[in-house]
């Protein structure tokens, strides 16, 4: 890598996947409303092999409080309850031979701060690596200086962009988690 334009793609592209994967981590929060991304982590044992549970059923959200999974082959029903069970999600599903309904339970006061403890640390994870980033494209800058690619001031200016695209990125980062912060506490 030896231009500044490239340094940047790469730098924003990495820097946007990160926060990207914090959006993914935070969807999978519940915040006491059903949502059909909460099934998203599920394996079940289909066949012989674990399987997302979006590939042997259909998942829909009839209320605000329910989730209703309709497995396609019957022969898989009692394990994708048994996956749904053993999640750690702490549901409770309900068969009812090829449906099966999953009450989702509203949450304590004391869940709702763990789950915002949660949040508080996948954000800082989120921080921790673009801080990484930061620190890879500073030493990239480093080396094109020490090769002579480029001058003291050309330095100078790309760490500066450097920082700001990093200061972006964690404001990004803050408001993903007072947003799911909000949206946990919210009764």
């Amino acid at each position: 890598m030896s231009d500044y334009e490239t340094l940047k793609a790469e730098t924003l592209g990495r820097m946007d996947k990160t926060i990207e994967a914090l959006k993914n981590d935070f969807s999978g929060l519940r915040a006491g409303r059903a949502h059909a991304s909460l099934l998203d982590g599920i394996l079940v044992d289909a066949y012989g092999s674990m399987t997302p549970i979006s590939q042997v059923s259909t998942i829909s959200v009839p209320d605000a409080r329910t989730l209703s999974v309709s497995v396609w082959d019957k022969g898989l029903a009692k394990n994708v309850e048994k996956a749904l069970r053993e999640s750690e999600l702490g549901l409770n599903p309900m068969s009812d031979g090829q449906l099966i309904r999953i009450p989702i339970p509203p949450l304590s006061e004391e869940r709702r701060k763990e789950l915002v403890k949660i949040a508080g640390k996948y954000a800082e994870q989120g921080k921790i690596a673009i801080r990484n980033i930061r620190r890879d494209a500073m030493d990239e800058v480093k080396k094109m200086k020490k090769d002579a690619l480029i001058s003291e001031d050309d330095e100078k200016k790309y760490n500066n962009d450097i920082q700001k695209w990093t200061d972006d990125a964690v404001k990004k980062v803050d408001d993903q988690y007072e947003s799911k912060e909000k949206d946990i506490m919210q009764v």
